[in-house]
Order: C-alpha cells, then sequence, then structure tokens
C-alpha cells in the first residue's frame, strides 16, 4: 500500500511538473508574438517603434522623406524614401543597407507570398517588382500617382491610384481591372481578416471599407489626410493620420483611440512579426521538461495499473523482455501518442493556427 501510495505521489508530481512546463513554454511563446508597430515620420525623416503598451523607441534616422514601411519574412525591415528615392533594408537590430537606388518617389510597398517587393513609384506611374536578390522589373504602367498597396489572400495586388481616383486591381500575372472607384486622393490600403479592403481616403478625411463584392461603407470620418493602414495580430486598424501627428487605432467595431501622438507627420506602419512568430529558445527547452515529465507519468501509471511497474536495479530487477510483452506494446503506444502530443503543443507555442 505504501509503495502504490510513492507511487501514485511521483507521477502525480511529474504529471503537474509537466503542466506547469508547458504552460509556461506557452506563455513565452504568447509574449514572442507581441507585435510592435514602426512608424516612418516624413518630415523628421525618422522610423519610430512602439511596443503594443505604446512606448516609443527611434530605430532609424537621417532618412529623406520616409514613405512606406514593409517587412519581409525574414523580419527585416524595408521603407520607401520618398525624396532620394531609394528602398532602404534594415536588419531587426537596426543595420541598415541599400536594396534600391534611382526610383521616382518611391511612396508604397508590400511583399507577397514567395518574397518579391512590390513598389508604387509615385514619379514614374509604375509598380516595380524586385526579387529577393534585388533584379527590378516593371509589373504595371500608365497609372496616375500609384500609392498605397496590398494583397488579398488570394495573391492579387491592389493599387491605391491617388490621380485617378480608382482602387485598381492586378492578378499575379499582371491583368488589370477596375476594383472601386469615386475616391478623392485614396492613400493606405490594408485587408482585414475577412478579406474587406480598408481604404484611407485623404481627400475627404476617411476611411471606407469594401467587401470583397465591391459593396462600401465608411469606416471612420473626420481624420485629417489619413496616409497608411495597418492591421495588428488581434484585428484592430491603425492608421497614420498625416496634419494631427497621432497614430489612431480602430476596434474591428469603429471604436477609436489615439495610440501615440506628438509625431511630425506620419506616413507608414508596419507591423513586426506579421508572419510567424520565432519562439525564444526557452519555449524549447520548457517544452522538452515538461513533456518528459508528462511521458514519464503515463509510463508509470500505466506500468502501476497493471500491477507491473519494473525495478531498475537490485537482484530483483524486473524482465522485460518476453514476459512483459503487453507492457512494451503498451509503453510503445503512450510514448507514440505522446509524440504527437508535444508536437502539436510545440506547433501551438510557435503560434502556427
Amino acid at each position: 500500500m505504501k509503495m502504490k501510495f510513492k507511487s501514485s505521489i511521483r507521477a502525480a508530481c511529474h504529471t503537474f511538473g509537466g503542466v506547469v512546463c508547458i504552460g509556461a513554454a506557452m506563455l513565452i511563446a504568447v509574449n514572442a508574438q507581441a507585435q510592435n508597430l514602426f512608424v516612418s515620420d516624413w518630415s523628421s525623416d525618422e522610423i519610430y517603434e512602439y511596443t503594443p503598451d505604446g512606448t516609443q523607441s527611434p530605430f532609424a534616422s537621417e532618412l529623406a522623406a520616409p514613405e512606406d514601411l514593409a517587412f519581409n519574412s525574414a523580419g527585416d525591415l524595408f521603407e520607401a524614401d520618398e525624396v532620394s528615392g531609394y528602398i532602404y533594408e534594415f536588419t531587426p537590430g537596426g543595420a541598415e543597407s541599400t536594396f534600391a537606388s534611382g526610383l521616382s518617389s518611391p511612396v508604397g510597398l508590400a511583399f507577397n507570398t514567395v518574397g518579391d517587393l512590390f513598389e508604387a513609384d509615385e514619379g514614374s506611374g509604375n509598380i516595380y517588382e524586385f526579387t529577393p536578390g534585388g533584379a527590378q522589373s516593371t509589373f504595371a504602367s500608365g497609372l496616375a500617382n500609384p500609392y498605397g498597396l496590398a494583397f488579398n489572400t488570394a495573391g492579387d495586388l491592389f493599387e491605391a491610384d491617388t490621380g485617378s481616383g480608382n482602387i485598381y486591381e492586378f492578378t499575379p500575372g499582371g491583368a488589370q481591372s477596375t476594383f472601386a472607384s469615386g475616391f478623392t486622393e485614396p492613400n493606405g490600403l490594408a485587408f482585414d481578416s475577412a478579406g474587406d479592403l480598408f481604404v484611407a481616403n485623404d481627400g475627404d478625411g476617411t476611411i471606407i471599407e469594401i467587401t470583397p463584392g465591391g459593396a462600401q461603407s465608411t469606416f471612420a470620418s473626420g481624420l485629417s489626410n489619413p496616409q497608411q493602414l495597418a492591421f495588428n495580430s488581434v484585428g484592430d486598424l491603425f492608421e497614420a493620420d498625416f496634419f494631427t501627428g497621432t497614430v489612431n487605432e480602430f476596434t474591428p467595431g469603429g471604436a477609436q483611440t489615439t495610440f501615440a501622438s506628438g509625431l511630425n507627420y506620419p506616413t507608414g506602419l508596419a507591423f513586426q512579426n506579421e508572419a510567424l512568430p520565432v519562439p525564444e529558445p526557452s519555449v524549447f527547452g520548457l517544452l522538452a521538461v515538461g513533456v518528459t515529465s508528462l511521458l514519464v507519468s503515463r509510463r508509470n501509471l500505466a506500468a502501476q495499473a497493471n500491477h507491473q511497474l519494473p525495478l531498475t536495479h537490485g537482484p530483483e530487477k524486473n524482465d522485460l523482455s518476453a514476459n512483459h510483452l503487453p507492457n512494451r506494446l503498451s509503453w510503445l503506444h503512450f510514448s507514440f501518442t505522446n509524440a504527437v502530443n508535444a508536437f502539436v503543443l510545440m506547433i501551438f507555442a510557435m503560434g502556427i493556427e
């Protein structure tokens, strides 16, 4: 009786420890997914970084009228430098390099799913496509002051044509069609998780929401020269309000709050880790400890249920060969099951849905 009690306590401790470790790993993984917002300030020639609680820190300076921002899948930040005609690339640590040059007022940026960068070149009326290695080609031409760019989930590119007041849609092959019209200087574009397109309408200070079928409604009004738009991971919309120097945040229901203020002329917005968050190394260590503890507890409980908990030392050491084949098969079953569980837990901790 005493031996069974001790075995039960040991198994309970392993189980509790495993749950605690896995829970801690998940918490760390969730914290690792926190998205920082990057904002370009057009007149101060700087890029600022904001934590989710609104704490500001400088990220880059001495630019030349920075416009739109976009992250690639590796976590590097790209910036459209309007006056210099450059696109700069910044590593997560802030190291700067020139990705492209010789452009004519680059203002809009967006990445497709294969990692090619698309740039709205306002001065030339073109949209350029850049491979990850920097090879440049013309994707579209003959536009009227192209500005905002955004991809939908089908891989079609949408462009806010400021001069014409239209929103154009381009298939991956470059076929162009008019998705919406009648805007007054449309600027930034962004898609929500439902596939609705949000348009910052500079001329009348509104944000217009458009369903995939083309139905339009006013999402927000009373803004002052709204520029780029961006969604965070929980579905809140952020808007760079040029003349007020603020970044506004909107819930999915449209409730508005001020996320950041005191900027000069904010233009570009981009959230870090929009793709796949990379867990901290401690996540994997905690998962390993937790899963191992759970494996041990299940093995002990299974053996105890069969009244055949093996001894691992001493003259009465049990033989787990021929006479204990059912135990071995049971152990293999538990091992396989827990290996699958461990894999699922790791995927969960990494933030993959």
